[in-house]
């Protein structure tokens, strides 16, 4: 199909439109897990929608030391990668555009929600990033926007933002897309040299463990509420691997399976290990959270959670995270 490049939002503007307008924004260097949230706006939208794919490297998400001036810009093979994945345009507007007076006096803030995690190890990254979003979301004017799983506190954020300020518009998690060894794809993949790459391969490496763990937690719970509290219990929990190695019947028979502290601990195995290789893996947090306001879930916690993580290797920073679900006496999410 042909997709049309547009720099101003006036442009924008003034195309014709029938049915649903989707908006996916990026930053450009465009890989398959762009590739599969334009496929999903293609889906949504229909034939007779419209996607949009903004493709604009916010200075205001990136701090002191950070790499906005190393951030590839690759938009002739993002403009072709979105036009093979269903793009009808590709917004790419200069700062100038998007901020006209220079860098805006007001913003949007994050709250304390965005001060947790990524807020934390990246001050005001999240006011940016909120505010950006604003200006493509009035800039772009669509039915509905998509954004990666990957990224879960700014879609997190995102979703408070459009809630709380009566954004008109629809807002579409679309899950990780992850390389064939299971690392979460990210443009600054292709920063690791191949034994960095090794060692991230702990990112993913964690939160599979915890959600392993998780699980056989949960699979534990739904097989002991089958028996009564009494031996046969204690039997039904050791039979699916539940040791008890240290505890007499009574306390296995009675013993509350373990919940969010063994899915944190298994995944920190991982990354304590990750951390004596070479090179080593720096870990800047390991976090088990609400996604409503991404604190910490405690001991007695259901519904559902996210497991997140984020670290460095050499000079590069990724995240990665998953989805588990407490209290479902099934599977993870």
């Amino acid at each position: 199909m042909t997709t049309t490049l547009l720099r101003t939002a006036g442009e924008l503007h003034a195309r014709a439109r029938a049915g649903r307008r989707a908006v996916v924004m990026t930053m450009g260097a465009l890989h398959e897990g762009h590739a599969t949230l334009i496929r999903t706006a293609r889906g949504i939208a229909g034939p007779d929608g419209e996607v949009v794919v903004t493709v604009f490297v916010n200075p205001l998400q990136f701090g002191k030391g950070e790499d906005l001036d190393r951030y590839p810009r690759t938009l002739d093979a993002d403009i072709e990668l979105a036009a093979q994945s269903g793009a009808d345009v590709v917004f790419a507007p200069s700062v100038d555009e998007v901020y006209p007076g220079g860098e805006p006096e007001v913003r949007i803030t994050a709250g304390p929600m965005g001060e947790r995690l990524e807020g934390s190890s990246r001050p005001g990254h999240f006011d940016g990033m909120l505010t950006v979003v604003a200006k493509l979301l009035h800039l772009t004017r669509p039915d509905l926007a998509l954004y990666g799983q990957k990224d879960a506190q700014q879609l997190a954020l995102i979703r408070r933002m459009v809630r709380d300020l009566n954004f008109g518009v629809e807002i579409v998690g679309v899950p990780t897309v992850r390389e064939e060894d299971g690392l979460a794809l990210s443009s600054r993949n292709r920063y690791l040299s191949a034994a960095e790459r090794r060692t991230a391969l702990a990112l993913s490496g964690a939160l599979f463990a915890g959600q392993d763990r998780h699980a056989a937690q949960e699979a534990l719970r739904a097989r002991a509420r089958e028996v009564p509290a009494t031996r046969a219990r204690a039997e039904a929990l050791s039979a699916i691997g539940e040791s008890r190695a240290a505890a007499d019947t009574h306390a296995v028979a009675t013993a509350v399976p373990g919940g969010p502290a063994a899915v944190r601990a298994a995944a920190r195995a991982v990354l304590d290990e990750a951390a004596r290789l070479d090179p080593p893996l720096a870990l800047d947090y390991l976090a088990l959270v609400d996604p409503s306001d991404f604190t910490e879930i405690g001991e007695d916690f259901t519904g559902d959670a996210v497991l997140a993580v984020a670290a460095r290797v050499g000079a590069t920073r990724l995240i990665d995270n998953i989805p588990l679900t407490f209290g479902s006496f099934g599977a993870a999410s």
